[in-house]
């Protein structure tokens, strides 16, 4: 058997990619695995990084503007979509695969239309409760499409009904265990809130959080962990001028980044963050409440939709960036932890969101493809 993933971009369409191409390897002994993405992106690094053969074409989107340089980018991208479709027409009759997955990407585009043309199955799976344009139009071709959560299907046109299949969640968060991972930070019995904005850091979180860090270092009310981003450097300079030392100051900490996220998130009582689909994901495994903030600054302002797919089932709170201040944030982390009962629902609801074996449902749906 072989199989065809094409994805790339951000992490957020290639690690569920690389956990679906993993569970494929180590439980179909027999199948040949092959990704095609772009060599400008850190699909070059991670797939390779995972063991998996690797091959790119040249592609990009648009860019959303009439500025002199946007145009010419953008006459560039249509002539790189030309190119990219005999790209993956040669990759594709090259490896003859007995189907081909998208995950999302600009690349998607091109493999699975040309897969299409040449009657090779198709599939693809949409990460995001609001879907990108790529994949809204590539719903109208495959053969199976695949959604995240329910919210997303009203918003396709298909050939056959979307299969609600969750999004796959890293080994380390399903076994994490809470009283462990408290042990392991030291949290006690205080209520832990865990902080971030991404990986790169949001301005707008860590400007909110600066004076609501300040204030609990001081009262020791709660045992807070936030991470200002590998582009926060700033940040870490002023907590240090506020008195913390390495980071750390009463109950306490700010990091650069955080290593041990599974750890982190399992111990904590309340997430806040972004509203990307893999933290949601890793959020409703746990069972965690969360306050999302979504970024205003993502195609199709997607994250806002991730984010309401919890709020109306009353599985997280949400703040927009525009209404957020240190002093809304407060009021809410405080209204939220001092009620326990409805933290225990909002912990319940997040949990029933869950799909713990996703990998596990979207390598049967591609291996079902594979044999027809």
């Amino acid at each position: 058997m072989k199989i065809l993933f094409a994805t790339g971009g951000t992490a957020g369409h290639i690690n569920p990619a690389l956990a679906v191409a993993s569970y494929i390897r180590e439980n179909y002994k027999d199948t040949e695995i092959l990704f095609v993405g772009t060599s400008d992106h850190m699909e070059a690094r991670l797939v390779p990084n995972a063991g998996f053969e690797f091959k790119t074409v040249d592609i990009s989107g648009f860019r959303r503007s009439f500025s002199p340089s946007a145009i010419v980018y953008n006459v560039k991208t249509v002539l790189r979509i030309f190119k990219s479709k005999g790209q993956s027409k040669k990759i594709i009759k090259e490896f003859n695969p007995d189907v081909c997955v998208g995950f999302g990407g600009y690349v998607s585009g091109p493999v699975i239309e040309e897969a299409a043309e040449l009657k090779i199955p198709t599939c693809i799976h949409e990460q995001n409760a609001f879907p990108g344009i790529t994949n809204k139009t590539l719903a109208k071709k495959a053969d199976a499409v695949m959604v995240t959560v329910e919210d997303a299907v009203a918003r396709l046109e298909s050939k056959n009904t979307p299969i609600v299949t969750g999004l796959p969640v890293r080994g380390e968060i399903l076994k994490a265990d809470r009283d462990f991972a408290r042990a392991q930070l030291g949290v006690g019995d205080k209520p832990l809130v865990l902080s971030f904005g991404g990986s790169l850091g949001a301005a707008p979180i860590n400007d909110a959080m600066y004076d609501i860090l300040l204030k609990s270092a001081e009262s020791g009310k709660y045992y807070h962990i936030h991470s200002v981003g590998t582009n926060g450097g700033e940040y870490l300079e002023k907590f240090e001028k506020a008195g913390f030392k390495e980071g750390k100051k009463g109950t306490v900490e700010v990091r650069k980044y955080i290593d041990n996220m599974d750890v982190c998130m399992a111990a904590a009582d309340l997430v806040i963050g972004r509203a990307g689909a893999s933290t949601l994901s890793e959020i409703e495994a746990l069972g965690k409440a969360s306050i999302l903030i979504p970024s205003p600054y993502v195609a199709e302002n997607h994250q806002y939709h991730n984010a309401m797919a919890l709020v109306k089932r009353n599985a997280a709170r949400i703040i927009e960036e525009n209404d957020l201040t240190s002093e809304r944030l407060q009021g809410l982390i405080d209204e939220v932890l001092s009620n326990k009962e409805e933290l225990a629902e909002i912990e319940k609801n997040a949990k029933g969101m869950a799909i713990n074996d996703s990998a596990k449902k979207i390598a049967e749906i591609i291996v079902s493809l594979a044999g027809k």
